[in-house]
C-alpha cells in the first residue's frame, strides 16, 4: 500500500477534527474549469442527498437522542485515515491543494450517504472556515518521526520549569481576514444556489489541557511531574487553561463562533443536533449556546485521584461556559466517573474500548448519552475476522443495555486497504442492534 504525506498533500489529512488550516494548503484561489466542473457536480449530488426524506428523519433520532427523550441506539463510523483508502487522494480530479480538500470533504459526504448509509446527517451546506495563524505558546513542541502519517515521539519542549516557564503565553488568534474573504468569495461563487454557502470555523476539538501539556513537556515528564512537581503541575494547568478561557473569550466578543447544534461532530463521537440549545442562526453565538468538550486521555494510566487533583478543577472552569458538554475520548470513563461526573452541564461520556462496558447501565442509565467506541483493529485487516468483529458488536449492545447509547468507530489508521470494511462494520453493528 502506497504512503502518503499529509504534509504534501493536504486532502490525505483525514481526522475528526475537520480541514486543515488554509494556511497550510499552497492553493492559488483560482480553480481550473474542470476543478470548478468537478466541485459543482459532487455538490449537486450533496444537495441532492441532503433533500432526502430520511436525512430530515435522521436529523430528528439525533435530536431526540441528544435530549434523553429516546433509547434508540444511532450509528456512525468515521474511518479517518481509512478515507485515504476509501477515496485515494491518487484518484483525486483537482491539482490545487484547496479544491483537493473541498473534493475530497465533498466525495465523503456522497460516500457516508450511499455506501456506509450508518446516521449521519448529509446537510445542505457548504462551510467556509477562517484563514488565521496561531502563535502558539511560546515554546515550539519537538517531535521526533510522524513522516508519512506514522507515529511520532514527543521530546520535552520545557526542560526546566524554572527557566522555561517565563517563555510561556497564551496562544493568540491573527485573523487574515483579506484571505479569510478570498475563500468565501470562491466558495459563493462555485456554490451559490446549489448549497447554502456560510461561515463556520471549528476552532478546537478539545478544549482538554492535557494534549498541550504533553506537547510542550513529553508524555513520560508529564505524567512523573504529578508527583514530583506538582506545584508546577498547577503552574501549567493554570496558564493552559487561562489560555483557552482567552481564546473562547476572543472568538465570542469578536463573534467568530458559529452553532454546533447541527450536524457538526461534538466531543469525540456524535453530532450535535438538540433542541435544549439555541439553533444554527442566533447571532451572535456564544459558548453557553455550544456544546463543550474535554477529555483527558493522556491520563489514561494515571490513578483517578490524580486526574481529579490535577485535571478536573481546570475542566470545570472550561466546561462552566457551556450550555452542554462532552467528556471523553480513549480513556476509560469508569473508573473516574465519580469525578467526572461533576463536570458541569455534562450530557455524552465517551465509553472507548478501553472501558467497563458493563457500567454503563449504572453509571449513565438513561441521564446522559454513552458513546460507545468498539476497538476499530479488526478493521485493520484486508479480510476482517467477522466473527471477531460481530462479537465486539453484540458485546457492546449488550453491555450497553439500559443506557443511551450511539456507537462509533473512528481511530481506523488503516482498513486493510480494504474500503468493503467500513460499510461491513455498519451492517454488523446495525445487526446485533436490531437482536436486542
Amino acid at each position: 500500500m502506497a504512503k502518503i504525506d499529509i504534509r504534501k498533500d493536504p486532502a490525505a489529512m483525514q481526522t475528526a477534527a475537520g480541514y486543515p488550516q488554509v494556511k497550510e494548503m499552497e492553493t492559488a484561489f483560482l480553480f481550473s474549469a474542470k476543478e470548478k466542473t468537478t466541485l459543482r457536480g459532487l455538490a449537486k449530488e450533496v444537495a441532492g442527498l441532503a433533500a432526502q426524506p430520511e436525512m430530515k428523519k435522521k436529523a430528528e433520532k439525533w435530536t431526540v437522542h441528544n435530549d434523553l427523550k429516546s433509547d434508540e441506539p444511532l450509528v456512525f463510523i468515521d474511518p479517518e485515515n481509512g478515507w485515504n483508502e476509501i477515496i485515494p487522494p491518487s484518484g483525486l480530479v483537482c491539482s490545487d491543494p484547496l479544491a483537493r480538500v473541498w473534493e475530497m470533504h465533498l466525495r465523503k459526504q456522497v460516500y457516508w450517504a450511499t455506501v456506509l448509509r450508518d446516521d449521519k446527517v448529509i446537510e445542505p451546506f457548504f462551510d467556509v472556515p477562517y484563514s488565521y495563524t496561531d502563535t502558539g505558546w511560546g515554546i515550539d513542541p519537538v517531535l521526533e518521526g510522524g513522516e508519512n502519517g506514522g507515529a511520532y515521539h514527543i521530546k520535552k519542549a520545557i526542560e526546566q520549569y524554572e527557566t522555561d516557564f517565563e517563555k510561556l503565553h497564551a496562544p493568540q488568534i491573527i485573523l487574515d481576514e483579506e484571505e479569510s474573504g478570498r475563500l468565501m468569495d470562491l466558495a459563493t461563487g462555485l456554490f451559490d444556489g446549489i448549497l447554502t454557502v456560510r461561515r463556520k470555523n471549528v476552532w478546537w476539538w478539545t478544549l482538554g489541557l492535557c494534549f498541550d501539556y504533553v506537547y510542550l513537556r513529553g508524555m513520560e515528564d508529564f505524567m512523573c511531574d504529578c508527583l514530583l512537581e506538582p506545584e508546577w503541575v498547577h503552574r501549567m494547568f493554570k496558564l493552559i487553561c487561562d489560555g483557552k478561557l482567552a481564546m473562547l473569550d476572543f472568538l465570542e466578543e469578536n463573534g467568530l463562533l458559529a452553532s454546533n447544534n447541527g450536524g457538526t461532530y461534538v466531543g469525540s463521537g456524535g453530532f450535535g443536533f438538540t433542541d435544549e440549545l439555541p439553533r444554527a442562526g442566533t447571532d451572535p453565538v456564544r459558548t453557553q449556546d455550544m456544546w463543550g468538550f474535554c477529555d483527558a486521555q493522556e491520563t489514561a494510566q494515571m490513578a483517578p485521584e490524580l486526574y481529579a487533583e490535577f485535571v478536573l478543577p481546570y475542566h470545570k472552569k472550561i466546561l462552566e461556559r457551556f450550555g452542554l458538554s462532552c467528556y471523553g475520548c480513549c480513556e476509560g470513563y469508569h473508573g473516574r466517573w465519580n469525578y467526572v461526573k461533576t463536570l458541569p452541564h455534562l450530557r455524552r461520556v465517551s465509553v472507548s474500548p478501553w472501558a467497563d462496558l458493563s457500567t454503563v447501565p449504572e453509571y449513565l442509565g438513561k441521564n446522559y448519552i454513552a458513546s460507545v467506541k468498539p476497538n476499530p483493529a479488526p478493521l485493520a485487516f484486508h479480510s476482517i475476522d467477522e466473527e471477531t468483529v460481530r462479537r465486539d458488536c453484540r458485546e457492546a449492545v449488550q453491555k450497553t443495555k439500559g443506557g443511551i447509547c450511539e456507537f462509533i468507530m473512528k481511530d481506523n489508521n488503516t482498513l486493510g486497504g480494504n474500503p468493503q470494511n467500513a460499510a461491513r462494520w455498519v451492517q454488523i453493528m446495525r445487526e446485533e442492534i436490531e437482536k436486542i
